[in-house]
């Protein structure tokens, strides 16, 4: 079967929760009509941004089956579906399949430090277990393994596997798989320290996989549609550029940390983080509060700001 593959604004969703660590339901139908609403083209539910490895089994089936019904427009949901081992991974990715979601997402099991050859076999075997758009995050920072792109490539021809979110700091990686033209779409994490973006997109990258899209999907949209004109190029620099005190922003602190504290100060559904992690206050907030306000985030948005909502 020939699979949906995702281009242009792939944002990783926060799990939002009530204010007594409970999974906020309704919050995530206000999500995603806020990205239908606002350009993005898919999201991942329960990526590393959800806060997933700290999801019970119990949250993450009911995440899966509560959300997957609900109307996201022409927004495609894929869930993050990556277990502590491959067949609890499988388990997951059809669990994902018979709800009704539209992909999955998966990554090397945290903790173990498998090698290259394991994990790319582990992937293999997930793919082959269901009929199902799947994506791989090649993400070292979380996992430890890191696959080359050898690998990658190799995974590539699985009809099956749709598209690669790279992480790591490896622009010619990234050259290597835009040269080889895989049949899946190419794109990399939205960090600024990590600096990928840049060259994905230019080098004929299909988007971004980015968190920071969630306070701003409408610059995103822009920041990770493929270039297919010099116009989109220019509006991607001053994009980019023009936002770059939020991406620095986002990643001021471990993900989800300051964008899911940022969110809730600003009023979008998100609620408390999960400990043991706790929100951002203080100058801290602050510095991003001052950034909305500098961005005009509260008039493009109407995002709150010291607890007003300017009118847009």
């Amino acid at each position: 079967m020939t699979h949906f593959k995702p281009k242009g604004s792939f944002v990783a969703l926060v799990t939002p929760m009530n204010a007594d660590g409970s999974i906020d339901i309704g919050g995530f139908q206000s999500l995603l009509q806020f990205h239908a609403e606002n350009g993005s083209e898919a999201v991942l539910i329960m990526g590393s941004t959800g806060e997933v490895s700290m999801l019970s089994p119990e949250e993450k089936k009911l995440i899966i089956t509560e959300t997957a019904k609900m109307d996201s427009g022409r927004i495609q949901k894929f869930y993050g579906c990556s277990g502590n081992n491959t067949q609890t991974t499988i388990d997951m990715v059809r669990f994902a399949k018979g709800e009704g979601g539209d992909g999955a997402i998966i990554a090397a099991p945290s903790y173990i430090c498998a090698s290259n050859d394991d994990i790319t076999d582990y992937a293999e075997e997930v793919c082959d277990s269901v009929d199902f758009p799947i994506g791989f995050y090649n993400n070292p920072p979380r996992v430890k393994t890191d696959l080359h792109w050898d690998n990658l490539l190799k995974l590539a021809k699985h009809p099956n596997m749709v598209v690669l979110k790279e992480s790591t700091t490896r622009v010619g990686q990234v050259a290597q798989m835009c040269a080889a033209k895989p049949d899946l779409s190419i794109m990399c994490c939205c960090s600024p320290n990590l600096g990928l973006v840049v060259p994905t997109m230019s080098l004929g990258g299909h988007g971004t996989a980015n968190m920071t899209g969630n306070i701003i999907p409408r610059e995103f949209a822009t920041i990770s549609k493929p270039w297919e004109s010099a116009e989109d190029a220019a509006n991607f620099q001053q994009a980019y550029l023009h936002n770059l005190d939020m991406l620095h922003y986002a990643y001021s602190a471990v993900n989800p940390v300051a964008i899911k504290s940022l969110m809730q100060a600003v009023g979008l559904p998100s609620g408390p983080l999960r400990k043991p992690l706790t929100s951002l206050e203080g100058a801290q907030l602050q510095k991003g509060l001052d950034i909305v306000s500098k961005l005009n985030l509260d008039r493009i948005y109407g995002y709150k700001i010291n607890g007003a909502v300017k009118a847009a």
